[in-house]
């Protein structure tokens, strides 16, 4: 009662705000090729490999620094390191809008990916300034800031729409730079936040076995980028239309993670991360199904038939899934508050990073299925398969386990209730 009752200071609601708008902002900028990359696929004539890639280059560098960033976190102090980290992405985001040629975006686009890192950097920065009871809240808050995607996708189409796509990297680095002004003047510092950075490696490799959660980060991410011109290609719809259903997945996918971090406080990580891989496998089933028109031969001669998601079911599943891994991205981050509550930054960072190689490798697969196969789905298909492995591996290694153990003073319970000093004591003719 006395740690639910602490209280907690000023300073920390303050960071957490802050925090949250710098993270949103860079997250918008980190997924701007979601928007603008569909003209440009256009323009330079690239097939759905290229365009993967193209998409994913930002995300290459935002998973690989997270590590280090995590570390310098814990040891500098997030403050620093973000505000650092976010002014450096300012020229690289202005000097998007003068390339013109397809290796020019995917150097700076290198470069831009940099703000993707802040995950690593806000998360245990503002875990921090909150009491253990209350971290889940705190980093699914600051999580949420996920729903920059769903503002990229809300802010970029107007812009494309009305100046053309360099317009948007040129508003991005303003914004980017407004904000590294204003994240510096509100946050604030404690030394004793500060602490070496002494996690063992074996101590990382340890969190690489959980990694299967990742696929609730790196399928955002891959899906966030990928999903208007999924609509676009699918459904045939204009790019604005296409950028703002596409936000049904992405806002909730962002929003709803403060929530998520809440259920984990209260039910625990390991339950809400449990049924968030269930109703992800159930949404991918159903949305996997292509478009598919058959032909059956009856008694009155031949039938013709169409099975597929419209428009309207489609988004309706996109926007279940983004909720279901809003609430599972905080739960695996509650995981780390839990049992390295010293070094946050170093181990988040090795999470952050396989969460986020998830959101480069992915594109680049959902590119090359759909070279190869035609089918767009595909990439909903690589998507439940890997759902499906990881369900299994978390029942072996966790929930069959955890039953295990659940069991085991029943079981202790019986094998006391027959032991020979009671079985002793019962008549001859009970034995």
């Amino acid at each position: 009662m006395a740690t639910s009752a602490t209280p907690i200071p000023r300073q920390a609601w303050s960071v957490l705000i802050v925090s949250t708008l710098a993270f949103t902002v860079c997250f918008m900028v980190w997924m701007m090729f979601g928007v603008i990359g569909i003209p440009l696929k256009k323009t330079l004539g690239l097939n759905a490999t290229e365009f993967g890639l193209l998409m994913a280059t930002p995300v290459l560098t935002g998973s690989l620094i997270r590590v280090p960033l995590g570390i310098w976190t814990d040891k500098y102090g997030g403050r620093l390191v973000m505000t650092v980290l976010m002014a450096a992405t300012v020229p690289a985001i202005w000097l998007m809008s003068y390339a013109t040629a397809f290796w020019h975006f995917l150097v700076i686009g290198l470069f831009v990916g940099l703000a993707g890192g802040s995950f690593s950097v806000g998360t245990p920065y503002v875990a921090r300034w909150f009491p253990k009871n209350r971290q889940g809240m705190a980093m699914g808050v600051y999580g949420a800031g996920n729903s920059g995607s769903a503002v990229n996708k809300f802010v970029a189409p107007a812009l494309l729409a009305a100046f053309g796509w360099a317009a948007v990297p040129q508003a991005y680095a303003a914004v980017m730079l407004v904000t590294v002004i204003l994240f510096w003047f509100f946050s604030h510092s404690d030394p004793k936040h500060l602490v070496p950075s002494n996690t063992r490696f074996r101590d990382q490799l340890k969190m690489l076995k959980d990694q299967y959660y990742s696929i609730v980060f790196g399928g955002y991410v891959a899906l966030a980028l990928w999903m208007v011109q999924y609509y676009v290609g699918e459904f045939g719809l204009s790019i604005q239309t296409a950028a703002l259903l596409a936000a049904c997945f992405s806002l909730p996918g962002g929003v709803l993670r403060a929530l998520g971090g809440v259920l984990s406080d209260k039910y625990g990580a390991h339950q809400v991360t449990w049924w968030v891989l269930w109703v992800s496998w159930i949404c991918l089933f159903l949305l996997s199904y292509p478009q598919t028109d058959f032909t059956v031969l009856t008694v009155n001669g031949p039938k013709s038939f169409h099975i597929g998601l419209n428009v309207y079911t489609f988004t309706a599943l996109m926007f279940i899934l983004g909720i279901a891994w809003a609430f599972g991205k905080a739960s695996v981050f509650k995981y780390i508050g839990n049992d390295y509550p010293q070094q946050i930054g170093a181990v988040s960072g090795i999470v952050g990073l396989a969460g986020g190689l998830g959101g480069f490798i992915l594109p680049i697969l959902f590119g090359a299925l759909m070279d190869l196969t035609g089918i767009r789905s595909s990439a909903f298909m690589l998507m439940y398969g890997v759902v499906w492995v990881s369900l299994i591996w978390m029942y072996w290694t966790e929930v069959r386990k955890t039953d295990v153990m659940a069991t085991a003073p029943l079981s202790a319970a019986r094998t006391a209730a027959v032991s020979p000093a009671s079985s002793a004591a019962l008549p001859a003719a009970a034995r």
